[in-house]
């Protein structure tokens, strides 16, 4: 018997308005893997990741994390999971400790154990000396390894992270996707990394390509490169979108 995926969404459609932004999508991200959502932007993820976090409510269709719907079990499904919103959401003004025991009492950890914690996961992000220094003089790399040290202090099954690496450079962009992938070898951990970026995609990733609120193709980098008949997986997409808009 497979093992329940990390993320499974079933037929979800959404709509602002007269606009769809979502049409019948449907997804399954395995356990310890590392799959990229991939679209322009408009073509629907930022809807999806809302959708995916509990931040809107699917009108059809399921989300599951770890096996929990989001809408009947938001709390054993929001437990498992980690996100890393495309807008900074660090206090600015707090301490890096101060940010994460803030959100380690959200998630009912005392501080006792808030602060191993914490000290761990800076630690691992590279940042541990700079524990007690306030978030706004780190750079916009550090800054996204906070966040995604912040993410993962409960200990989640799934990491969903939206656009990590816009108004970045390209050195900090390798940084945080190496360490995301470095994440998922280690622990196990499942990731969803949204992105409008071809150079993030390396041909074992799972990769979803969305396009105007549609899943256009979904397999491996290699696979979707090899069926589409095409010499890379930037290649693929414009196939695969151009043929999508006629």
């Amino acid at each position: 018997m497979s093992e329940t995926p990390a993320l499974a969404v079933q037929k979800i459609s959404h709509a602002y308005g007269a606009r769809k932004a979502l049409d019948d999508v449907s997804l399954t991200v395995e356990r310890g893997a590392f799959a990229v959502l991939l679209g322009l932007n408009g073509a629907g993820k930022s809807t999806l990741f809302s959708l995916a976090t509990g931040l809107y409510a699917a009108r059809t269709g399921a989300v599951e994390i770890m096996g929990h719907d989001i809408a009947k079990a938001p709390g054993e499904a929001l437990r498992r999971l980690g996100v890393v919103f495309q807008a900074r959401t660090l206090d600015l003004e707090l301490s890096l400790t101060q940010n994460l025991l803030y959100h380690a009492a959200l998630h009912g950890i005392g501080p006792r154990e808030g602060k191993r914690l914490a000290e761990q996961a800076l630690a691992r992000a590279g940042l541990g000396e700079r524990a007690r220094d306030k978030a706004r003089d780190l750079s916009g790399g550090q800054m996204r390894r906070v966040e995604i040290a912040r993410a993962l202090l409960h200990k989640p099954s799934l990491l969903l992270l939206d656009e990590p690496t816009v108004g970045l450079d390209i050195k900090a962009r390798a940084d945080i996707l190496k360490h995301a992938r470095a994440l998922v070898a280690q622990e196990n951990l499942a990731v969803l990394w949204t992105t409008h970026l071809i150079d993030e995609v390396a041909p074992p990733d799972q990769v979803i390509v969305l396009h105007q609120g549609r899943v256009l193709a979904d397999g491996t980098a290699a696979e979707i490169v090899a069926a589409v008949g095409a010499d890379s997986i930037g290649g693929a997409f414009e196939k695969l979108t151009t043929k999508a808009s006629q």
